[in-house]
């Protein structure tokens, strides 16, 4: 089904492989009939092309990116315009489109909300933007539909911001990368990995986009395959997937820790952007006649079965004939895994599910970026048809990804099919992706063609004994099981027709209803501001030593965004950094926000001109320690404030909140042995935070110690390779080392202004 080769891999002329090793040189020189470089030939993949024509530096190992076009939703552009206008922000420098599809319930906080919507709706006429209301789109899909081009690059405040299948090379990042494009700066990565993704084979009946992207991503995600890599999708299988098919693998690429991906073209794209009334945006795109991939992973798209990825993670994946035919070893393992996800801090079994040795869920979801689509919808359709839900606790609710979507779903009746199943059909909304809609019943048990299934993302909250869980599967195994009333059924075991329906966008949807400025600023345009949306508080430069207190100690595999900033719920406090603050790892380490605080209460002292001790007398004995050997620290020189540990943090989410909310709290550092996502750590870096390694094995230091690194500001403006702390013990100062990993210049001055609001800020 799945496999991927042990090293790099030689593509010849877009379907012949030659895998890298020593005769693989002469290998090609046969086939060829001429000498062939590695070096030359990794030029030729479809990802370097993109990246050079959008490079700015003179060095394509080091890259300095400028996108064409960004994107950001209603839990994202808030902060990162209010970053922007806090240095110098006159217009948006390029098309910036404003998407209103995650807080779009406007059910918590009172006004919140429609308050954040209309400030993006007076930000886009003030500053050139584009402005998408609620209910109109998801986006990804808007994104899709009105911006991705052939050959372009867009950068997105949201994770899954995936158009490769489209041509389009798209990164999702954390708001401050998009506040650098807004300021006219770059993405400054190193020239990325390229792993070539080899499809073979046609997908057989039943089999949809989801059980492709799962299997992917059950082979790539647990040995880091892919990590910051890109994943460039080529091979003759290629031309048996639809676009749509297409849209719903590349969207799921972002759960494998990819950087990116891209794929080849064809007419089956070029057809997607003329029934989207774009043919000028279809660009052909192929590799060179020879191209070399870091990496190959190959797939028999004639293999893949219908999947299902368990609780707690995409990559906990099995076929769903294996879980079917395994129940009890299966669950036995799901439940061990949630042991160590959820600090065994509630009861979680799966047991209860089963019922005459057959497994029955207890709700369907359909939607989103991944789900949403037209091809899937349909395909559930036709597989319900003539089935109903039944009267019992099973739920299905079915999102399509936007309202042109929906409109033709009406038009060519599958919106009245599903619902005469007794489904409900919404609006285009990401609620149920992030536990903002249709959180399930405690100790219920979801199946959901959505992008993840990260612990409490559902909606559940540990700290109220509620819990829920999630399992991810395509939408047609959903519908298959729907049909069944909640017993897991994989879409194979269909025996009618699942018809191919043709899809007609009605373009006068957005243009009725999407502002679009055009490019054209207006500066008349007064911002409107919400009682809750508020300015950054104030932050300081990096000090010449750090005094930290460890707030958080936490020894799971990986820890997610959701974990470190709850999603759901906190949405509507997206807009105030200080009500969103109190929130951070609630549901991973209550105590984190209250400790974080009462070591904050010094480096406030400092900053209002007061002695850090009296605000926090503890620290008295903790300075002494460090005088002792470091006797002129504290004399104007020093700084206090928390870090956390953690083993891998920053799978997921590309919301930078997982980081600012730390900065808001006082924190100066993380303390990790990796981090599980470039986007995850370049969010500490734009906010400040020194993004330590620390090697795997036992810690120097524990939960609620004090730390001291002296020198701190001159290692990170001298570029040392190891930075030396200690440990403040009863017995006095223990050392131990840490690194910073590399860093660009830039990043180093970030760090050492406090964050990227003082490097950027202009001073009236």
């Amino acid at each position: 089904m799945v496999t991927l080769a042990n090293g790099g891999a030689y593509l010849v002329n877009g379907t012949d492989l030659i895998l890298d090793g020593p005769e693989a040189l002469a290998a090609l020189e046969a086939k060829t009939g001429k000498k062939v470089c590695k070096q030359e030939a990794a030029k030729n993949t479809i990802a370097y092309g993109i990246l050079e024509s959008h490079n700015t530096s003179d060095n394509m190992n080091k890259l300095k990116i400028k996108f064409d076009k960004l994107t950001s939703h209603d839990i994202t552009f808030v902060g990162i315009i209010q970053t922007a206008r806090a240095s110098g922000l006159t217009k948006f420098p390029i098309p910036y489109v404003l998407t209103n599809c995650h807080n779009s319930l406007c059910a918590v906080g009172g006004t919140i909300n429609e308050d954040d919507h209309m400030f993006g709706l007076s930000c886009a006429k003030k500053y050139g933007g584009v402005y998408v209301p609620p209910h109109q789109a998801v986006i990804h899909q808007f994104a899709r539909e009105m911006l991705a081009g052939g050959g372009k690059m867009i950068l997105g405040s949201d994770s899954h911001t995936r158009y490769g299948a489209l041509g389009t090379m798209a990164m999702g990042e954390g708001g401050p990368e998009l506040v650098k494009q807004l300021l006219s700066q770059t993405y400054d990565i190193n020239m990325p990995g390229v792993v070539g993704v080899y499809l073979t084979g046609k997908p057989e009946k039943g089999v949809g986009p989801q059980d492709v992207a799962l299997a992917i991503i059950g082979a790539v995600f647990g040995n880091g395959y892919v990590k910051n890599k890109v994943m460039e999708f080529v091979g003759p299988g290629v031309a048996n997937l639809s676009a749509d098919f297409r849209i719903g693998i590349d969207v799921m690429t972002t759960e494998t820790t990819c950087l990116s991906s891209i794929w080849q073209t064809d007419d089956e794209i070029k057809d997607f952007y003329e029934i989207h009334g774009r043919s000028e945006e279809y660009k052909e795109l192929a590799p060179g006649a020879v191209a070399y991939y870091d990496g190959l992973i190959t797939v028999d798209l004639s293999k893949v079965k219908p999947m299902i990825a368990m609780p707690f993670h995409p990559s906990n994946t099995y076929t769903i004939e294996e879980v079917n035919a395994n129940l009890t070893d299966i669950l036995a393992d799901v439940e061990k895994r949630a042991a160590v996800s959820l600090d065994n801090a509630v009861p979680y079994s799966l047991k209860d599910k089963v019922r005459n040795g057959r497994f029955y869920v207890d709700q369907g979801i359909i939607a989103g970026c991944a789900g949403g689509g037209f091809e899937n919808i349909c395909a559930a359709a036709d597989i319900l048809k003539g089935n109903y839900i039944g009267n019992d606790g099973f739920t299905l609710s079915v999102y399509p990804a936007s309202m042109p979507v929906y409109m033709e779903l009406i038009k060519n009746g599958c919106a009245a099919t599903i619902m005469e199943t007794d489904a409900v059909m919404k609006t285009a909304f990401c609620g149920p992706c992030f536990g903002a809609g249709d959180t399930p019943a405690n100790n219920a048990f979801s199946i959901r063609h959505s992008t993840r299934n990260f612990p409490n993302r559902e909606g559940s909250k540990l700290q109220n004994g509620q819990i829920a869980s999630v399992a991810l599967m395509d939408a047609r195994s959903i519908a298959a099981t729907a049909a069944n009333k909640g017993l897991l059924t994989p879409a194979t075991d269909f025996d009618g027709t699942i018809g191919k329906y043709k899809y007609h966008f009605d373009a006068n949807i957005y243009k009725n209803r999407v502002f679009d400025s055009h490019g054209v600023a207006d500066p008349s345009v007064d911002i409107h501001f919400g009682p809750n949306i508020k300015d950054w508080p104030a932050m300081c430069a990096l000090p010449e030593n750090l005094v930290l207190r460890v707030v958080s100690e936490i020894h799971d595999p990986v820890t997610t965004t959701d974990e470190l900033i709850p999603s759901g719920e906190t949405s509507s406090y997206r807009s105030n950094p200080l009500g969103l603050a109190e929130f951070t790892l609630s549901r991973k380490d209550p105590a984190y926000v209250g400790l974080a605080k009462d070591i904050q209460k010094a480096q406030q002292a400092l900053m209002d001109g007061k002695c850090p001790i009296e605000a926090k007398p503890e620290l008295k004995g903790v300075m002494e320690t460090i005088n002792a050997q470091f006797p002129e620290a504290g004399k104007g020189n020093i700084g206090f404030g928390s870090t956390i540990f953690a083993v891998k943090p920053g799978d997921g989410s590309a919301r930078e909140q997982a980081a600012s909310c730390q900065k808001v709290l006082g924190g100066w550092a993380n303390i990790a042995n990796e981090y599980a996502t470039k986007r995850y750590r370049s969010n500490l870096i734009n906010w400040g935070m020194l993004p330590f390694l620390i090697p795997e094995g036992e810690l120097p230091f524990a939960n609620h110690d004090y730390l001291f690194f002296p020198g701190i500001r001159k290692a990170v403006e001298e570029k040392a390779d190891k930075i030396k702390g200690y440990t403040v013990t009863a017995d006095g100062l223990k050392e131990f080392t840490v690194t910073l990993g590399e860093l660009t210049d830039e990043e180093r001055q970030i760090i050492l202004k406090g964050c990227l609001i003082n490097y950027n800020r202009v001073d009236g």
